[in-house]
């Protein structure tokens, strides 16, 4: 870790759980990372799944510029340059991919930004292919603990547009835009690791 660079809490804590889940689910080709943020994900990844060929991407220009120099710092062979991509855009700088992952996005941006995440991984995966999202989730309309409840009311509170997504709202769109839910996995601090599986 170079702490001349920013790291944030989260990613540091869960980095290694989220890589336990994902050696199980990622084993070789390209997997597009949405929104990666510091980098501290995708260089741990990339040094734990070394057949895979990590590629971060970032919307923030400021976040892109902490990502590139993380990367860079970083050296490994299958961590690409981050690319800048908006997940709710109708075009992705990315193709095609093997595997779709992304954390902590969804609760801090609007509704129309899970819906291009799903209509994104719908054009670059095959069928049979992964998107993996992670973050805290609500049950059928309930929250999974107090701390998410509360972590919920402040993301409204700062931004009525944002806020804790519903399992069952996202399995809608993601329906609608050809993926199942295929596997929901309990994460340390009330956060879900879903397993989306294109159709």
């Amino acid at each position: 870790m170079d702490f001349s660079l920013p790291t944030w809490p989260a990613p540091e804590r869960n980095k290694a759980p989220i890589l336990q889940v994902l050696t199980e689910l990622f084993h070789r080709g390209l997997v597009l990372e949405i929104a990666a943020g510091t980098g501290q994900h995708a260089v741990h990844f990339a040094a734990g799944l070394p057949e895979v060929t990590w590629q971060p991407s970032e919307k923030d220009p400021e976040l892109l510029d902490v990502l590139s120099a993380r990367v860079t710092q970083a050296r490994l062979p299958n961590l690409k340059a981050p690319v800048a991509l908006d997940a709710a855009s109708a075009t992705w700088p990315v193709n095609a991919a093997e595997g779709v992952f992304c954390a902590n996005l969804l609760h801090i941006s609007e509704w129309s930004v899970a819906e291009g995440l799903f209509s994104g991984a719908q054009r670059v995966l095959s069928p049979g292919a992964l998107l993996i999202t992670y973050g805290p989730y609500r049950s059928s309309g309930v929250h999974t603990s107090a701390s998410n409840a509360d972590f919920d009311a402040s993301l409204r509170a700062q931004n009525p547009t944002w806020g804790v997504r519903d399992i069952d709202d996202l399995s809608a769109c993601a329906r609608e835009r050809g993926f199942r839910l295929a596997d929901t996995l309990r994460m340390p601090a009330n956060n879900f690791t879903l397993v989306w599986q294109r159709l």
